[in-house]
């Protein structure tokens, strides 16, 4: 048996969780038994390194929970999974900083490794192409990221663009002109601003133009300096249209190009312009390439295990997107300059 010692009603009641599932979940996990006599939690019924695992999981749940810190069931896993790697001692580091603030008061946190790698990639790279599935955290993380810059003053402007590709149904049969059009497919962009910056003070940058909301057309022919620039869902560029957003980056100016090589709605036989930049554009200086996994997606649990399910079921989504995945190598690049 393996004791953990826990003095702190607030934190014993954050960790139990409701109806005890967080104990539950951890017991299940690892294979042991979990009672709280007086102030000490007995880990018992498993092998020697089970309990070891468990009680180690524990404290390190304790000590997030002494901080303020959600013991949430995915970071639970999360911690278990970090655990197993014996990677825990990284916990602190991908839980600890503050990234940013939203308008609510609320602490923005990357929540996994692969967050955490993305946030410090942005902050020393002049571009970071960003590859992995839809909940990862790349669209909200690189607005909190912006927004920081924008109220730094390190930079002027904040652009945020993305291709108007149909997915699966037809742009000419919305009403309004292209901008209206194209609103709809912009409204994570809309959204991740609102939050962080509250709805009045993000509606008096966009008419001030600091915040720019654009489809990628818009952006040909221009150069951006001083600015923040998010180009989001770019796996439903042409290599064409990357190399032109790419271009157009000025000088003070940091770009982070994001997108979901499972998920491209270019036309048949057109190749990705996300997955053609990832590999051109590997190991260049100031360029970071990094890929998230389904082991990053912050959403709910349920979005992870229907993305593991997919991927089990097709062998890694399509096989256009296993062979995409096959040729970016998207991992952190160590040329950030």
């Amino acid at each position: 048996m393996t004791e953990v010692r826990i003095d702190d009603i607030e934190v014993i009641i954050k960790l139990f969780g409701n109806l005890d599932k967080n104990i539950e979940l951890i017991s299940g996990e690892l294979g042991v038994a979990i009672a709280l006599r007086s102030d000490v939690l007995e880990v018992s019924g498993g092998s020697p390194e089970e309990e070891k695992l468990a009680a180690e999981v524990l404290e390190k749940l304790v000590e997030l929970g002494k901080k303020g810190d959600e013991l949430t069931s995915g970071r639970i896993r999360y911690l278990i999974e970090l655990a197993r790697e014996g990677e825990l001692d990284k916990a602190e580091e991908i839980f600890g900083s503050v990234i940013a603030i939203t308008s609510r008061g609320k602490p923005v946190k990357s929540r996994t490794l692969g967050q955490k790698k993305y946030v410090q990639a942005i902050k020393h790279s002049s571009v970071v192409i960003a590859i992995g599935p839809a909940g990862t955290g790349k669209t909200y993380l690189a607005v909190a990221l912006a927004v920081q810059a924008y109220k730094n003053k390190d930079v002027e402007r904040i652009i945020l663009t993305r291709p108007a590709v149909e997915a699966g149904e037809k742009l000419g049969f919305l009403p309004g002109d292209l901008q209206e059009k194209v609103n709809p497919y912009l409204r994570p962009l809309y959204d991740a601003l609102a939050e962080m910056l509250g709805q009045e003070q993000y509606l008096k940058l966009i008419e001030r133009g600091v915040i720019e909301v654009a489809p990628l057309a818009y952006m040909r022919g221009r150069t951006l300096s001083s600015a923040f620039i998010i180009l989001d869902e770019a796996q439903n560029t042409t290599p064409e249209q990357m190399k032109m957003v790419l271009t157009r980056i000025g000088e003070g100016s940091k770009m982070v190009i994001n997108g979901d090589i499972t998920q491209v709605d270019l036309p048949e036989g057109k190749q990705s312009g996300l997955t053609h930049a990832a590999r051109v554009l590997e190991g260049v200086k100031e360029i970071a390439v990094l890929r998230l996994t389904n082991r990053d997606v912050v959403r709910r649990e349920l979005v992870q295990s229907i993305i593991r399910a997919y991927e089990k079921s097709e062998g890694q989504a399509t096989p256009r997107g296993k062979k995409l995945y096959a040729r970016t190598g998207a991992k952190l690049s160590k040329n950030r300059g």
